[in-house]
This record gives structure tokens, C-alpha cells and sequence, in this order.
């Protein structure tokens, strides 16, 4: 038996530790802690001080970490505002950005910078909505017009990509037609649970026993979910599809049938939140950094290049169909409609991961598209949060927006 050593997994655990601590001093700087973490990761990394490399331990609590963020994701998805011309905008926005993603993809591998433009247009097509929904809670644009558009974007997006990447580049990728049938499969399966926990929930004397145990120490709420989570990524993982959709698939059934916040489990998502973020998905962005191969992107000034041209492929690709929203936000908010929709590094770090395990991206570009990912989370959402201040001093001193509805 493997003897395990914890030593590297201290090192990421206290890396996860001090950089929101290091902010949290520096509160006027408005970067995300993922930035840090993944920085941070760099330099105790082989690319770095060579402080860690990535054994058992780290693995595991890596792939959890990454499995709880996409399982976080799709519980941010709220179908509620998924209805109407929100929903049309939204989702026409997303048929536009791919059909430019694509078309970016081709052209990159035209000039030779990319072997595989179809994974190249999925990654360009996501939305860090895990960064952007601060950003409007801040900004008090959550439940405008404008903040609805962003979230149903950014829902959309997230969970077209996931769709898409474990469709046509799984692990154990066949034919199109068979990963329809197996991605049909894990859905009856979500339904099942669906069916299966609304029944519990309607169980009078069920809903009894975990009102009363919800807040002891069997937490019973969090271990169902942590079991759907679970067992959705096993399914997943048995049936050949990328763990990352079972996950997201488990946190948007939990959206669907947790309507009932403030009502049975006020803290319920709090405490899934603090098990998410609080443990294994530090884990998983310094352990990115860790892997990340800053050789790759350093060993020949071309490839830095790369980072520029992603950034501003990102902001063509989910930035441009922004402009489909005129008519319905004022005409001002369109640039930061346009920033905010071009955010994106989350997914960019999984579907990087899975894309050099499947050896469809190259190591360099790998490198390029989460360097690229780090400056969106950097910039993007500080610019769009200065031009929503200045546009509401605008408003307070009189000066009246195109009109929302």
C-alpha cells in the first residue's frame, strides 16, 4: 500500500489560506481570490519555487474542488428569471456567440495557432458567473433588467459549454449519436432524483425529521446533496461523460427544487458555500497554478502573443452579442454588458484541464487561454463595476438612461 504523505497538501491548503487572507488586508484591490490563489500556485509550483508537486492527496482534493465549483454553478442557475424575452435575448446571444466562437476557432487554425477550433469555441464561449454575480450585488443590479440579462447570459453559457464539452470531447468519446444517448441517460437520471426528493419533501413527517436534523450535527441537508453531487459524478464518470456535467447537472437540480430558501433552510446554500469554498475549491485553483506550465507560455515570444489574441477573442466572442440587448438596457450599459459577458476563467482552467488530457490543445495554448482567463477576472469586472458607478452618478445628477422595460 502507497505509504501518503500530506505535505504538498499543507502547502495548498495554506496558499488557499493566505491569499484571501493577503486581500482581505488590501480591501481597494479588487481581484478575486481565484487570481491570487492561482498565482500563488504558480510560484510554489515546478514553474516556481518547486515547493509542491501534485500527489494523491492533492489530486483528490483537487477533483472534488473542481467537481464543488461546477456543482456551485449550476446551483446559482435561477430558473425563475429563465422565462420571456430575458430567456429569447439570452439565448439568441449564445446561438450568435458560438457561431462566433466557431468562426474565431477556424481562423486560428487557419493562421496555425490551433489544431482543434471546436474546442477552441467552447472554451471561448463561457461566463464566469461565480465572478460576475458579486459584481451586480455590489453595483444593486441584480434584480434590474440589466442584471437579469447578465445572469440568464452567463446561465445559459455555463451550461451550453458543459453540454457541449462533455458531448464532443469526453474522455471516452464515441460516435455523436452514443454520447446523445448516454448524455440522455444522466438527464432521466436527474429527473428520477428530482421525482425522488420532491416526493421526500412532500413526506410531512420526512420534512419533519430533517427540519430537526438539518442544524445538529448530521447536517442531514448538506449530506443529501453532498450524495446527489456524488452519485451525479459517478453516473457521469461511469458512463463516460466528464465529471464536470454530472456535477453541474447535481447543483442545478438542487436550484430547481430548493424554491423554498427562506422559508424550511435559510442557511442551507450558506453552509454548501462554505464547504465548497472554504475547502476543496481553493484546492483545486492552486493546484491549477501548480500544474500550470509557465514554460509552455515563456519558451517563445510568439506564444505570448497568444494571451492578447484570447483576450480579445473572448471579448468578440460573448462580448459582441451584448449588442442584441439595445432596446431593452440603455444604450450606456452596452460596453458593460460586453465586459461582463466576456469574463471567464473558471471554466476556461477545467476545459483546459480536460483538453490537454485528451491532447486536443496544446500545452502553450493551454497556458495562453488561462492566462488570458486571469486578466478577464482582473480587469473586466473592475472596469464594468467603475462604468456602472459613473453611469448611476449620471442618473442621480440627472441625466436619464434609455429607458429598461
Amino acid at each position: 500500500m502507497e505509504t501518503l504523505h500530506f505535505t504538498n497538501l499543507l502547502i495548498v491548503v495554506a496558499v488557499g489560506f493566505v491569499a484571501p487572507l493577503a486581500l482581505g488586508f488590501a480591501p481597494s484591490v479588487r481581484v478575486p481570490a481565484i487570481v491570487l490563489e492561482i498565482v500563488l500556485g504558480i510560484a510554489v509550483g515546478p514553474s516556481g519555487l518547486g515547493w509542491v508537486t501534485i500527489d494523491a492527496p492533492v489530486s483528490v482534493f483537487s477533483l472534488v474542488g473542481l467537481a464543488f465549483l461546477l456543482f456551485l454553478a449550476g446551483l446559482e442557475i435561477d430558473f425563475d428569471r429563465l422565462r420571456g424575452r430575458v430567456l429569447r435575448l439570452a439565448s439568441l446571444g449564445f446561438v450568435v456567440s458560438f457561431a462566433l466562437a466557431i468562426a474565431v476557432g477556424l481562423a486560428l487554425q487557419a493562421g496555425g495557432l490551433a489544431s482543434q477550433p471546436l474546442f477552441i469555441a467552447i472554451v471561448l464561449s463561457a461566463t464566469s458567473l461565480g465572478v460576475l454575480v458579486p459584481v451586480l450585488k455590489d453595483a444593486g443590479e441584480i434584480s434590474t433588467t440589466f442584471g437579469q440579462l447578465i445572469v440568464a447570459a452567463g446561465t445559459i453559457a455555463d451550461f451550453a459549454t458543459v453540454i457541449l464539452l462533455s458531448l464532443l470531447f469526453s474522455k471516452d468519446a464515441g460516435s455523436t449519436g452514443s454520447q446523445v444517448v448516454l448524455l440522455a441517460s444522466l438527464f432521466v437520471a436527474a429527473v428520477v432524483a428530482i421525482a425522488v426528493i420532491a416526493g421526500v419533501e412532500r413526506s410531512m413527517r420526512v420534512s419533519d425529521v430533517l427540519r430537526r436534523l438539518q442544524d445538529t450535527t448530521a447536517q442531514i441537508r448538506v449530506r443529501g446533496a453532498f450524495l446527489l453531487l456524488v452519485g451525479l459524478v459517478a453516473l457521469a464518470d461511469s458512463l463516460g461523460l466528464e465529471v464536470i456535467l454530472g456535477a453541474f447537472i447535481a447543483g442545478a437540480v438542487i436550484s430547481l427544487i430548493d424554491r423554498d430558501q427562506a422559508m424550511t433552510h435559510p442557511d442551507f446554500r450558506r453552509k454548501l458555500e462554505a464547504a465548497g469554498f472554504g475547502i476543496f475549491i481553493p484546492v483545486f485553483f492552486v493546484t491549477t497554478g501548480v500544474r500550470y506550465d509557465l514554460d509552455a507560455l515563456t519558451a517563445h515570444a510568439s506564444t505570448l502573443l497568444h494571451v492578447p489574441l484570447f483576450l480579445v477573442a473572448l471579448v468578440v466572442v460573448r462580448g459582441l452579442p451584448a449588442l442584441l440587448y439595445r432596446g431593452v438596457i440603455p444604450r450606456e450599459r452596452i460596453p458593460v454588458a460586453m465586459l461582463m459577458q466576456a469574463t471567464s476563467l473558471p471554466f476556461i482552467v477545467a476545459a483546459t484541464s480536460i483538453g490537454l488530457t485528451l491532447g486536443v490543445v496544446s500545452a502553450a495554448n493551454a497556458a495562453a487561454l488561462i492566462a488570458a482567463g486571469l486578466l478577464s477576472v482582473v480587469f473586466f469586472p473592475a472596469l464594468s463595476l467603475a462604468l456602472l458607478k459613473r453611469d448611476g452618478t449620471q442618473v442621480a445628477a440627472g441625466v436619464t438612461p434609455a429607458v429598461m422595460w
